[in-house]
This record gives structure tokens, C-alpha cells and sequence, in this order.
């Protein structure tokens, strides 16, 4: 837990996405009683909070796993690229070894279950501040067992995913959100030719034919929620 200093206490800044309103005061609130922590912006959209992280440079990223636009593993990705000194705390609904092993390969220092949130958020944060790793039992857990089983036993459908680039992870997120090809250009801010050059190596690389196939490969991912 947060100990206070004599003569005052150290001060973290906090970034916080999630795209529920309720989570985020009820995080907010909880991370303010907290002498010194102040939960500096929010942001309700994986987008949102890259661009909020730029600004603010935050000491600890508290982000959503399953946020629209751009989901929590890219967002990851994309806010320890713009701000390296930035530590991400990952909260999540679920526990699977997967998803686990791709939050960490994704960079983040901890990963909390929401179900658990109220218990060790705080703990949490002070250990990724700290530059520590972070895990609730659960999901302490299930790193473990993976690690007993060696890389071997690595997420089904990895070397495909490995296989996209960020921006075509990006753009597998829009479509599978029902995003246009003429809104996903809009969004990233490229041409619409560029988003149909990279939509059909993706259907190449993923072997899918169809939009319909796509957003089960996205579900299936956990890239979207069902």
C-alpha cells in the first residue's frame, strides 16, 4: 500500500481508460483517497487514451483490456512507444493464459481483474510505479503455469497475429467494429486506397474471405468483445 512521506507525500499522476463512466469514478475515487495520487485525465476509447498519454505523460496507465476503437494490447503497445517512462496496469474481466501472455508481450507491468479491483488497485499501482510487475492472485496464477509449460504452450493463433502489423491489428479492430472502409480511413487518417491495400493483406494473412469471418477472428481474439 501507499505510505506517505514525512513532509508530504510522492506524488503519481495516473492516466485512466476505461469506456464505462461508472468504473472510471468509481476508480477515480478509490485512487484519490490515496495522499498524492491524482488521476490526472481520463479517456473512454483506446485512441483517447494514447493521445491523452502523449500529453500528460502520466506515471501509471490504468487501461481497460476491451476498449473500442483501438484495444487495450495495441493501445499498450502504442502509449510505451510515445511515453517509455509510462508504466500500463491492465484491468480486465478475464484470466485466460492468452490473454495474459499477450498483455505481457504487449508491455504492460500488471495485470488486475476487475473482480479484484477494489482490493488491490492501489497495491497494484504502487507496484508498477515502482517499475515492479503486478498480479492478482488469479492471474499470478496462471502465469505461473504457463511459465511451468514453457513457451511451447503459447496463445493458439499467436503466429498469426504476430504476423499483422500494428496498423493492420488497427484496422482489424475497426472493421470488426462495423466501421466503414471510408470511417476507418477517417479515423487513422490515411486514404482510402491505403485502408483497402491493407484490409486485403489481412484477409491474405488470415486466411478469411469475408467482414463476417473477420469479426469472428476479432471475437475470438478477444481484439472485440462479442
Amino acid at each position: 500500500m501507499f505510505l506517505a512521506f514525512a513532509g508530504g507525500a510522492m506524488a503519481v499522476h495516473i492516466l485512466l481508460a476505461d469506456d464505462h463512466p461508472l468504473v472510471r469514478r468509481g476508480v477515480r475515487e478509490l485512487l484519490e483517497l490515496q495522499p498524492g495520487w491524482k488521476v490526472v485525465g481520463e479517456a473512454a476509447t483506446g485512441r483517447e487514451a494514447l493521445e491523452k498519454a502523449r500529453l500528460l505523460k502520466p506515471d501509471v496507465v490504468i487501461l481497460d483490456i476491451s476498449m473500442p476503437e483501438l484495444n487495450g494490447l495495441e493501445a499498450t503497445r502504442e502509449i510505451l512507444k510515445a511515453v517509455p517512462k509510462t508504466e500500463v496496469l491492465i484491468l480486465s474481466l478475464h484470466e485466460s493464459e492468452r490473454l495474459v501472455h499477450q498483455v505481457l508481450e504487449a508491455g504492460a507491468s500488471g495485470y488486475v481483474l476487475k473482480s479484484d479491483a477494489e482490493g488491490t488497485l492501489v497495491e497494484a499501482v504502487e507496484a508498477v510505479r515502482r517499475h515492479r510487475a503486478f498480479f492478482t492472485s488469479e492471474v499470478a496464477s496462471v502465469v505461473l503455469q504457463a511459465y511451468r509449460k514453457g513457451e511451447k504452450s503459447a496463445a493458439p493463433g499467436k503466429h498469426v497475429q504476430s504476423a499483422l502489423t500494428p496498423r493492420e491489428r488497427e484496422i482489424v479492430q475497426l472493421l470488426a467494429e462495423a466501421k466503414s472502409n471510408k470511417e476507418v480511413a477517417s479515423a487513422l487518417q490515411i486514404s482510402l486506397h491505403t485502408v483497402t491495400t491493407h484490409r486485403a493483406n489481412i484477409m491474405r494473412k488470415l486466411q478469411v474471405h469475408s467482414v463476417s469471418e473477420l469479426v469472428r477472428y476479432a471475437i475470438r481474439n478477444e481484439i472485440v468483445e462479442a
